[in-house]
C-alpha cells in the first residue's frame, strides 16, 4: 500500500494526512493557519516520520501554478497577513525529498470528487466553496484547469439583488461573489454569523441568487457534468433547492439537457467526500506527482 502526504493549506486552517491510493485516510492532524513559517514547520514536524513517497497540496491562494515560473510553489497575492509571496512548495521541498503536486485547494477539491467522491467516473465538474470565502475549481477533460494563473470564479462580478443594498466585503473589488455572499458578507449583512440564521430568513433568498448567478455562468462558460458546492455555509440545507431552482430560472429553458430539465438534484450536489473532499483532493495530487515522476 502506498503512503501519499496530503496537505489542505486553508487560510484559517491547515489539514495534514497520510493516505493510500485508494483515497482512504489513515491519519490526520489540523491546526490554525497562523504566519507562514510557524504553520510550515508544524506541517514539517508532522510529516517527520510518516516516510510518505509523495506529497501534494491544495492552497488557498492565488497561486503560481507555473513549473517553468521563478515563483512556482508560492502563494502570491493574498490579503493574508505575512503569506504574500511567500514560497510554501520551497519550504517543504527543503525538508523532503519527494515529489510534490501543487494546486489550489478548491481544484484539489475538484480533483478529490472526481476520483473519489460526487464526480466519480466523470471527466468535468466545477467545485464551489462557500466559507470564508469563495473559490471555484474545475476539471475539464479529466486535466486542472490552469491557463493564465487558476479559475478565480469567487471574484466574477454577479447582478445585483433588487432588494439588496450591501456594498460588499471583498478588498479588491467591493462587491463581486465573495464580497457579497461569503460567511463574513452574510454575518456583516445581516449583523448575525449565518448558523444563526433561520432557515426561512430572507438572507438565504439573496444568497441564492448571487451563487446560483455564479453556477449559471459556469454551466454555460464550462459545460461540467456535474457541480460540487462545498464549504461551511453550504452546510445550511435550505440553499440547495433554492440554487437549483435559481439556476433553472437563470436558463429559462435554453439548454436542452435533462440533467437541467428533470435532474438537477442530481447535478448540483454537496461533496460526496464531505468534509474530507479538500484533503482527499490533496492525497490526489500527490498520487499524480507520483506517477509523473515514475
Amino acid at each position: 500500500m502506498m503512503r501519499i502526504g496530503a496537505i489542505e493549506a486553508g487560510g484559517t486552517k491547515f489539514v495534514c494526512g497520510v493516505g493510500n491510493e485508494h483515497g482512504a485516510i489513515e491519519d490526520e492532524v489540523s491546526f490554525p493557519t497562523e504566519l507562514p513559517e510557524p504553520t510550515l514547520e508544524r506541517v514539517i514536524a508532522y510529516f517527520r516520520d510518516k516516510h510518505v513517497e509523495a506529497i501534494g497540496v491544495g492552497s488557498f491562494g492565488p497561486l503560481d501554478l507555473n513549473p517553468h515560473s521563478a515563483t512556482y510553489g508560492h502563494v502570491t497575492t493574498t490579503p493574508k497577513p505575512g503569506w504574500n509571496g511567500y514560497d510554501v512548495l520551497g519550504k517543504l521541498k527543503s525538508a523532503f525529498d519527494v515529489p510534490y503536486g501543487w494546486d489550489t485547494d478548491v481544484n484539489a477539491a475538484a480533483l478529490g470528487e472526481a476520483k473519489w467522491g460526487a464526480a466519480q467516473g466523470l471527466d468535468s465538474c466545477v467545485y464551489y466553496t462557500v466559507g470564508t470565502g469563495i473559490g471555484v475549481g474545475v476539471l475539464a477533460e479529466g486535466k486542472l484547469v490552469h491557463g493564465l494563473i487558476h479559475p478565480e470564479g469567487g471574484h466574477v462580478l454577479p447582478r445585483r439583488h433588487p432588494e439588496d443594498d450591501f456594498p460588499g466585503l471583498c478588498p479588491y473589488h467591493g462587491d463581486c461573489l465573495e464580497g457579497m455572499a461569503a460567511g463574513p458578507s452574510l454575518e456583516a449583512r445581516w449583523k448575525v454569523k449565518g448558523q444563526e440564521l433561520a432557515p426561512d430568513h430572507p438572507a438565504w433568498a439573496i444568497e441564492a441568487y448571487y451563487l446560483a448567478q455564479a453556477v449559471t455562468g459556469s454551466i454555460l462558460m464550462l459545460s461540467p457534468q456535474k457541480v460540487i458546492m462545498g464549504g461551511g455555509v453550504m452546510q445550511q440545507p435550505q440553499l440547495f433547492p433554492m440554487i437549483r431552482k435559481e439556476v433553472q430560472r437563470n436558463l429559462a429553458g435554453y439548454l436542452n439537457a435533462p440533467a437541467i430539465l428533470s435532474g438537477i438534484d442530481d447535478y448540483i450536489v454537496p461533496p460526496g467526500l464531505g468534509n474530507q473532499a479538500g484533503l482527499c483532493g490533496a492525497l490526489a495530487l500527490g498520487l499524480e506527482a507520483l506517477a509523473r515522476s515514475n
